[in-house]
């Protein structure tokens, strides 16, 4: 996608193939077909294999990646929670995390908000596998409280499973709520029980919640830490983009064999998403994808031979904004067939 976010082209690849493996050929086709003289790839874990990225420290290319803080070396693991010797952008100061929560009690609502807004960060370079890269982690208290409202909601869900139908629990899903409830099968003097006793998983609990708040990032480039969280924070547009395909457009799952087809269906699914970004920047982002889509189904119309158009749907903000954006009206009075033609070829241009 372009720097506005809207799609520029899209790749189809088998859906047994590791996605790993099509990033190189897919990097030199982008290459090649917008004749680009630098190329900084910016992928989540799942795509960024040590080949992956040593093949981005060549020929003007340069990779921006998220690193699982989880699976970093112990020692690197130990470095990157530490409290200690955290910095702010444009900030020689160094700073404490642990003791943010009790500077920001006496501060004012406005002081507050400005202070969870900050996100911190240390870094450092390491060298494993032939492969020099530079680790960024973050720490925002936002995005720890975040993470501590999702999984109190979590805990809640599975608290409330155990009380009402344990039954339903089955083995859970790596991000399942699922996975906060602990089941034991033996009693206390380790045998085995008649019946299986729940309970929210504590230890589970406290792992996690020792990563709240902590973001990780590797990349080979040497841009400031505020430049590498910008470019990389803007890659929730290609998940959105990705999501609304999914949900909105019903990409998938493809019921389709021939290649022919396939190449098609997802080729209506792109022009699809590149005419609702471009609707939704023309209409300067104040509605949500769900409004715009469920809108656009709602404009339906009589109509009546000799007449014209009659509108029969309700009219909406999202409505009038759409009107006064292109410039017509079709929910006032009914739309003669020689004025609905004109309004076709005008939104064409």
């Amino acid at each position: 996608m372009d720097g506005d976010g809207i799609p520029l082209a899209f790749s189809i690849t088998p859906g047994n193939t590791n996605e790993q493996v099509t990033l190189t050929p897919l990097e030199k086709k982008i290459v090649s077909d917008f004749e680009l003289s630098k190329f900084v790839v910016c992928t989540d874990a799942g795509l960024a294999s040590t080949s992956n990225r040593k093949f981005n420290t060549q020929g003007g290319r340069a990779f921006i990646t998220t690193q699982s803080i989880k699976k970093l070396k112990s020692f690197l693991k130990e470095w990157a929670l530490s409290p200690l010797d955290w910095r702010l952008s444009g900030d020689t100061k160094t700073y404490d995390i642990s003791k943010l929560d009790n500077e920001i009690k006496n501060m004012s609502d406005k002081e507050k908000v400005i202070a969870k807004n900050k996100i911190y960060f240390k870094e450092r370079w390491i060298k494993e596998d032939g492969l020099e890269q530079r680790i960024i982690v973050t720490y925002s208290i936002k995005y720890r409280d975040y993470q501590r409202t999702i999984r109190s909601s979590q805990i809640e869900r599975a608290q409330k499973l155990i009380n009402s139908n344990p039954k339903k629990i089955g083995k859970p899903r790596q991000n399942d709520f699922k996975r906060f409830i602990n089941t034991t099968n033996i009693t206390k003097d380790g045998e085995v029980a008649d019946n299986e006793v729940y309970c929210i998983h504590t230890d589970i609990i406290a792992k996690e919640a020792a990563f709240d708040g902590f973001y990780g990032v590797c990349t080979n480039l040497e841009s400031s830490v505020s430049d590498i969280i910008k470019v990389n924070s803007r890659r929730w547009e290609i998940e959105e983009c990705f999501r609304i395909m999914k949900s909105e457009f019903k990409s998938r799952p493809v019921y389709l064999s021939r290649e022919d087809r396939i190449a098609a269906h997802f080729t209506t699914c792109f022009i699809s998403l590149v005419i609702y970004r471009l609707l939704e920047k023309k209409l300067k982002e104040k509605f949500t994808c769900p409004e715009i889509i469920r809108g656009l189904k709602d404009m339906n119309f009589l109509k009546v031979d000799g007449e014209g158009y009659i509108p029969t749907y309700t009219r909406t903000d999202f409505t009038d904004a759409l009107h006064e954006t292109l410039g017509f009206r079709t929910d006032y009075q009914i739309v003669s067939e020689k004025n609905m033609k004109k309004i076709f070829r005008d939104t064409k241009k």
